[in-house]
This record gives C-alpha cells, sequence and structure tokens, in this order.
C-alpha cells in the first residue's frame, strides 16, 4: 500500500485513490488544507496498484523531442481580457467540444472553492477563464475521464502538471487514444486551500457581502502587466480590488508562504513534458513580437506532441504566430525550477491552521508602511505612462539573469 511518509513526495494528484480497486484510499486535508492519501488497512487487498500509480515514486525522465512553439491571442478581445493571459486554452477547449468532446478544468463551487469540473457547451467554458491561485480538488475526475474514453468519448484535460502526469499514470494505455487531449501550464506553485477558504470568508465579513467571482489576474485597471486581485458580488459589482503587493492571499502566495511541501521540490518542473501542450503568460512579448503588445494578454504554446500539434493545426480564427521554441522558452525559469521555500513557512502554515484570518494579517501581513510605499510608486509609475516601458527593461534583465541560471 502507498504510504506518504514524507508530504514533499506528495502532489495530491489522486492518482493512487483513484486506481484503487476496492476503495480503500481516500483523500483526505492535512492540517495546513492540502490533501494526501489515507488508506484502509482493513479493506486493502496488497495490489500495490496505489503505488505504481504515484508519478512521483516513478517519476518519469525527461527526453529531448522536437517542439514548436507559438504565440496565441483569442480574436474576441472580451474573452481575452476575461483570460489569464491571451486566451489559448479557452480557444483549445471550444475546438474540443465543437467536436463533440467534453472538456475538464479547474472552477470555482457554489461556495467559491477550487475544484475540477467538466464543461460540455462553449458558453460553460467561462468558468474556467483567470487563474486560480489556489490547489483544486480533483474528486472523482480521473475516473469519469477513464469511463468516457473507454466509451470512445474525446475528452480535454486541463491542470497542473503533477495532475496531468498523474492523470497519465492512471489512465496507462488509455492515454494512448487519440481521443484525449492532455494540456498542463507553468505553474508557480499551489497554496493552501484552507488559507485559501479563510481569505473568501474574511473578504466576505469585512465587505459585507456575498461574493459572487474572484478574479486573481484582472486587467480592467491596468491592463496585462499588472493586474489585480478582483472581487465582485453577486451580480457582478466590484466590491475590491488590490494588486499584489497589496492584497495579503496574492503577497503571501508570492512570498512562497502558502504552497504545497511538494511545489519546493517540484518532480514535474521541466521543459520537455508528459502533455501534449503546455502554456503561460508571455509578459514578454514586446521582446518576441511587438505587433502583439497590446496589454491585453498573449499566450506562450509549447506543443509536446503530434496529438498536440493537430489539435493546434485547427486553431486558425485567431492570432497565432510560429516562433522558435528555444526562444520561446528563454528566460522562462518557473518553466523547470521550483520556487524556494521561505524559512518562516511552517510558522506562517500553523497560525493558518490555528487562526483565523485577521490575526495571521495582523502577525504576518500587515499594511505596513513598506507595503504602502511600493504601493504608491507603482500606482505612481503607472499614472506617469511608463509603467509599461520600466516592466519591459525589468524583463530584459530578469530573462538574462534566468537563462543564466537554467
Amino acid at each position: 500500500m502507498i504510504k506518504v511518509e514524507r508530504r514533499e513526495d506528495c502532489s495530491g494528484c489522486t492518482a493512487c485513490a483513484s486506481i484503487c480497486p476496492v476503495d480503500a484510499i481516500a483523500m483526505r486535508p492535512d492540517t495546513e488544507g492540502f490533501q494526501y492519501p489515507k488508506v484502509n488497512e482493513k479493506k486493502c487487498i496488497e495490489c500495490h496498484l496505489c503505488e505504481r500509480v504515484c508519478p512521483i515514486a516513478n517519476r518519469k525522465a525527461e527526453h529531448v523531442k522536437k517542439q514548436d512553439a507559438y504565440l496565441f491571442q483569442l480574436k474576441n478581445k472580451t474573452l481575452r481580457m476575461e483570460s489569464t493571459s491571451g486566451g489559448a486554452f479557452t480557444a483549445i477547449a471550444a475546438q474540443v467540444i465543437r467536436e463533440g468532446g467534453v472538456v475538464y478544468g479547474a472552477a470555482y463551487d457554489e461556495d467559491l472553492q477550487v475544484i475540477h469540473m467538466r464543461a460540455d457547451s462553449i458558453e460553460d467554458l467561462r468558468k474556467f477563464r483567470n487563474s486560480k491561485y489556489v490547489q483544486s480538488n480533483l474528486g472523482n475526475v480521473f475516473r469519469e475521464i477513464r469511463d468516457l474514453l473507454k466509451e470512445n468519448q474525446k475528452v480535454c484535460f486541463s491542470g497542473t502538471p503533477c495532475q496531468v502526469e498523474g492523470i497519465k499514470s492512471f489512465l496507462g494505455k488509455l492515454c494512448k487514444t487519440d481521443n484525449l487531449l492532455l494540456v498542463d501550464f507553468v505553474c508557480r506553485a499551489v497554496p493552501s486551500p484552507l488559507f485559501w477558504r479563510k481569505y473568501v470568508h474574511w473578504q466576505e465579513g469585512r465587505l459585507s457581502v456575498k461574493i459572487g467571482n474572484v478574479l486573481f489576474r484582472d486587467k480592467r485597471h491596468y491592463g496585462y502587466k499588472y493586474s489585480q486581485m478582483v472581487i465582485t458580488d453577486e451580480n457582478g459589482g466590484e466590491r475590491y480590488h488590490q494588486g499584489v503587493e497589496s492584497d495579503p492571499y496574492l503577497r503571501a502566495f508570492f512570498s512562497n508562504l502558502s504552497d504545497r511541501p511538494s511545489c519546493y521540490s517540484c518532480a514535474f518542473k521541466k521543459r520537455y513534458r508528459e502533455s501534449d501542450i503546455t502554456l503561460w503568460d508571455c509578459f514578454d512579448v514586446g521582446l518576441k513580437a511587438k505587433t502583439l503588445d497590446d496589454d491585453l494578454g498573449t499566450t506562450n504554446i509549447l506543443v509536446q506532441s503530434e496529438r498536440g500539434a493537430e489539435w493546434i493545426a485547427k486553431l486558425k480564427d485567431d492570432v497565432m504566430i510560429p516562433i522558435e521554441a528555444n526562444k520561446c522558452v528563454a528566460g522562462m525559469r518557473e518553466l523547470v525550477r521550483s520556487v524556494p521555500q521561505a524559512k518562516n513557512r511552517a510558522a506562517f502554515m500553523k497560525d493558518v491552521a490555528d487562526k483565523d484570518m485577521q490575526e495571521i494579517i495582523n502577525i504576518w501581513l500587515p499594511d505596513c508602511l513598506d507595503i504602502k510605499v511600493k504601493r504608491f510608486l507603482r500606482h505612481t509609475i503607472i499614472n506617469l505612462g511608463i509603467y509599461g516601458v520600466m516592466k519591459k527593461c525589468l524583463m530584459i534583465m530578469r530573462n538574462k539573469k534566468n537563462q543564466k541560471l537554467q
């Protein structure tokens, strides 16, 4: 039976629980809110399938292969504004649905918790748009997809690289069917669902409103290069917006305080991946294709398989520019390297487990003078109209530095 002796050795992908023929494994949250497999030893029949499908215990070697790359933008600017970057996943998923398939991705449930769910129509794809900086609950999705593939149904699954390798290991020979399309994205790390739950409860209390939606990467206020955390009520009215230097949830995330332990030594950070298509933000679009630099968002597409190439070739109605693969990945450190663990991460997460959100903010994330100065400077630079130029200069320096580190 599977035993997680170090939390760093489990990404929570659910492959082990999904493969168990007697349902002896359940995914249960720990004190930090991250799910881990819990085995009912009385039910276990010692078939060892759970051990064989674990993508970390059976880590696949990275193999160099030919890759195609593109810069992508949806022509529909409304949909692109709703998307995290250029809307590539919306275009891919819409094509799958047009061909009679179904799509699985991360979305909010009625309590604003992030779960993987199914979309059967192009209109349903709205729930997948915009980033969600929370580890999603996969539930029984792996088994649902297995059953659909056995019925010869086309399926597109989108997730983090660990989730993609998890479902690929779970499906085994079934993953070779042309009916399955696996799309992953360059994932910084996945934060705690418990911390997210406390943040939502705190915001609803201080705003005195039932939250209708949360956008981690809203572009309406300051564009794509400086997106905001935006909260709306059930009627769509905006009730809150703050940037990465101000919002406490974003501050914790980008300080590497709230991530899953396995993210600090991620087994899935690599250029040559097990997915069919890899997507990520093209913040440096001005350095790659100046004509696309309209501050509404662009997606990098890295094609990982022949199946992925076949699907990308179907995207003819939008803006897609070929780019040399090495140039596409240049400087993209998060593609291949894990984020460093914050030194005080353990103490922070203990308080996440034991305290309410306001106490956590008071101790760890106060709106102190340093934060106020950063906020003032950023807004001043934006209002002066030089934010884009400065961002481009910083991007050039960052890319050069990251290329040396890769």
